[in-house]
């Protein structure tokens, strides 16, 4: 043989061997100037998976920058923004793959400040272990703790306690040993399974491959040591199977799969499953993976499951054990770790995503905040950008979910804002709430459609939007006279008139304002569908809420009517001297003033009532509805 075909030969062993592998993924967090970009390209350089380019260019960057002295700056590896290497810190998340002979990893390297902490939520979210890192320095800091909770929040039970720059303290042990009692004071708290304390100096590689001579009073792991043996997968693949459809695959008349990653458990060939939410059950016919025909596929695999029968499937339902289901519902109590910079609020709409699944959902209730030092339960009610906070939402239907601590890939959501396709939240379902699945709908004899027929005309909503002052009230009484006389049953919801009833328990906060819409909404709704024309007079300030509103109804039945009036017109009316009490800051949160009003952008019928008479607005809206 010769040595070429030698050479080849290893390679493809070593390859053969590294494709057997499993993966660790795992975060590195803690607080500003800990140390965490320093460990990464560290362990990167020491564990020899670096090219020798790249090596020759750290060095040039690292006397470029100048912050070792001679030596090499390992943080520069993985710094990869030109503002963090100005400032010396993390920003963006990192990812960095490397391998040993005995794992592969994947690391995420987060940002300290903060107000990077939404960043941090992202590379935690996927992540089997967390390195918190301490500057043995500093102690452990607000933000190790925020971390630390964060990192429990989502799920991560394994953790390691590295305590760096011990070569800042002469590689103390009673230094060591304080700040560890200190932790674990705060980590007791926690739901972590099991906490790793290893006392390191990043710069020097002292306890991250080898053991350091400068601390022989540890005999504990070295960080490599403790990443290449940590057991994580072993619940994920003994869980009951859990398998959410991506994609139904039909390629042609004859054959109709449903392709998907298998979150937890194994798919087996004859195996009795369930379809969630319907409930309908079948058998595993085959496991495709591309060309080939396998016999199961376990947590992790990419497959395409095909049944023994032909029954409805769509991407979102889950495919689980029929003798291991998980459950469904549509109401949870959820832990949230807000990543926007506008509020969360009672009421709003959001996009809920769940693995495959994505529906409506609102919160409910906000039943407290936590307090990061102390874990104190703060009463709230909004959720400013950085919060963790319990809540309880409503999904639009029902979904299949198991408890986060249960099994990550079926407890973990995101909420995304509906006009903007921001995450605004990632979360963590506690439970499902007992009376979502004792509610149900009460079918009824009489509906829409005969109740319309009986009153002689159809049903809808006019919504009237504007400014305090524009006219709605007004033009809003004055049309329902005009429909009265033509046989319309109509009834008006006003904005003041509610507030004495069925909303007298709001005020008039960001949050307040919300749940007034959405309750209103939901009236509306309710006597759109007795068969009444609808007209509300509300402010309604927000883009978001009449969105929600006009989703509550068919096509055709919700008009959105925008009284346009300019703020100095509208404050040079004010009936009510609304404006002058806010002007001298009586009344506080008030639309035009101190809170903004968001213009609709594209209304059925734009009003100006600073050009047009009550008389002429009527006229429009009568034309448009051609009554």
């Amino acid at each position: 043989m010769t040595f070429q075909s030698t050479a080849i030969e290893r390679v493809h062993q070593y390859l053969e061997k590294q494709a057997h592998l499993d993966t660790l993924r795992f975060i590195t967090c803690g607080s500003v100037d800990d140390g965490k970009s320093t460990l990464l390209g560290r362990m990167l350089f020491e564990a020899q998976t670096i090219f020798e380019d790249q090596v020759d260019s750290l060095q040039k960057d690292s006397k470029k920058m100048g912050t070792q002295g001679g030596d090499i700056d390992f943080a520069l590896l993985v710094d990869g923004l030109t503002s963090e290497r100005e400032q010396g810190i993390t920003i963006d998340v990192a990812y960095r793959f490397f391998a040993t002979d005995r794992r592969k990893f994947i690391v995420a390297d987060t940002p300290g400040h903060e107000q990077y902490t939404r960043n941090m939520v992202t590379g935690a979210s996927t992540a089997d272990v967390a390195v918190i890192l301490i500057d043995a320095r500093q102690g452990v800091l607000p933000q190790t703790r925020r971390h630390s909770m964060i990192c429990s929040a989502l799920g991560i039970n394994k953790v390691v306690v590295a305590i760096n720059k011990m070569d800042l303290v002469t590689y103390a042990s009673d230094v060591f040993d304080r700040i560890l009692s200190d932790y674990m004071n705060f980590a007791n708290q926690l739901e972590f399974s099991e906490v790793t304390a290893i006392p390191m100096s990043a710069l020097r590689g002292d306890n991250i491959i080898e053991h350091s001579n400068a601390m022989q009073w540890y005999q504990g792991p070295t960080l490599l040591g403790f990443l290449e043996t940590v057991d994580t997968r072993a619940s994920r693949i003994n869980h009951p199977l859990r398998y959410p459809v991506q994609w139904v695959n039909r390629p042609n008349l004859d054959f109709r799969g449903f392709s998907g990653t298998v979150e937890a458990g194994t798919a087996t060939v004859g195996q009795a499953i369930r379809v969630l939410p319907s409930g309908v059950n079948a058998t595993i016919s085959d496991i495709l993976l591309f060309e080939d025909h396998l016999h199961s596929a376990e947590s992790g695999q990419a497959v395409t499951l095909t049944l023994d029968q032909e029954i409805d499937v769509s991407r979102g339902d889950v495919i689980v054990a029929a003798d291991a289901p998980c459950e469904v519902s549509d109401q949870f109590q959820v832990k949230l770790v807000w990543m926007d910079q506008e509020p969360g609020y009672l009421g709003r709409s959001v996009w809920l995503k769940l693995g495959t699944t994505q529906v409506n959902a609102r919160i409910t209730a906000i039943k407290h905040k936590i307090n990061i030092n102390t874990l104190e339960h703060l009463s709230a009610t909004e959720i400013q950008m950085n919060d963790l906070a319990v809540v309880t939402i409503k999904t639009d239907r029902p979904i299949a979910f198991d408890p986060y601590k249960d099994c990550v890939p079926m407890g973990a959501l995101i909420f995304i804002n509906r006009m903007t396709n921001r995450t605004e939240a990632a979360g963590m379902i506690n439970f499902a709430l007992r009376r979502a699945s004792n509610v149900h709908r009460q079918q009824l004899d009489i509906d829409k459609a005969a109740r319309r027929q009986l009153n002689g005309h159809t049903s809808r909503v006019l919504w009237f939007t504007g400014l305090s002052g524009s006219g709605k009230s007004t033009i809003a009484n004055a049309l329902e006279k005009a429909l009265h006389e033509r046989g319309i049953r109509t009834y008006i919801l006003d904005g003041d008139n509610v507030r004495h009833g069925l909303n007298s328990d709001l005020g008039f906060t960001d949050a307040d304002r919300v749940e007034n819409i959405r309750r209103i909404g939901e009236v509306a709704k309710l006597l759109v569908d007795a068969g009444i024309v609808v007209l509300t007079a509300f402010i309604s300030p927000f883009r978001s809420e009449r969105a929600v509103v006009r989703e509550l109804f068919d096509d055709g039945e919700f008009t959105e009517i925008f009284v346009d009036t300019p703020l100095e017109v509208a404050e040079f009316r004010d009936p009510k001297g609304l404006y002058q009490k806010a002007r001298r800051g009586e009344i506080p949160n008030f639309t035009g003033i101190d809170s903004p009003y968001e213009a609709p952008l594209k209304p059925e019928l734009r009003l100006e009532t600073s050009q047009k008479s009550v008389r002429h607005a009527v006229d429009e809206i009568l034309k448009l509805l051609k009554v």
